[in-house]
């Protein structure tokens, strides 16, 4: 694969796993951190990969990179720093404010979620990723993958039905 290639594979596929590493890691510059090193070992294996795989398989590496990091520095990964309030959109003022807000809300139901239900989540209904994709990534069988998105969607169900019956109160 040429070298004008791997840039392009960059370019489209950069922004979506930084905002994929900022989900875990939650803090801005080890995600770009992390980003380089993903794309440092994309570029090392390039060569193996069939196109249409790329995605899957650039999200499998950051998985890896990610775990990698946390188990070398041993760095806390959560942190005040707020992920979905980073995410900008084209939206009016309204629309963005609207957005937040139910940004944070995900954010902190997100944070209660068992790691590989998180992950399984943010894979599959964030970054678009197939089961079966999702799976490899987090290097589990599809059918452990599918209960562990759907416990993780439940809890996530279960907590915005129990706000907004709050919130009617």
């Amino acid at each position: 694969m040429s070298h004008k290639n791997l840039d392009d594979i960059y370019r489209s596929h950069m922004p979506e796993i930084f905002r994929y590493l900022l989900s875990l890691t939650r803090d801005g510059y080890w995600a770009e951190d992390l980003v380089q090193e993903t794309f440092v070992r994309a570029y090392l294996h390039i060569e193996e990969l069939d196109p249409p795989r790329i995605k899957p398989w650039l999200f499998k590496v950051a998985y890896h990179v990610f775990i990698d990091a946390v188990r070398k520095n041993k760095r806390q990964i959560v942190k005040d720093q707020p992920f979905f309030q980073q995410i900008k959109g084209n939206a009016s003022t309204e629309e963005e404010a609207i957005t937040r807000n139910q940004l944070q809300e995900l954010e902190e139901v997100l944070k209660t979620l068992p790691e590989k239900q998180k992950h399984a989540v943010l894979l599959a209904d964030f970054h678009d990723l197939s089961y079966k994709e999702s799976a490899s990534i987090m290097e589990v069988s599809i059918s452990y993958f599918k209960v562990l998105l759907f416990r993780g969607r439940q809890t996530l169900r279960r907590l915005k039905e129990r706000s907004d019956s709050a919130d009617e109160r």
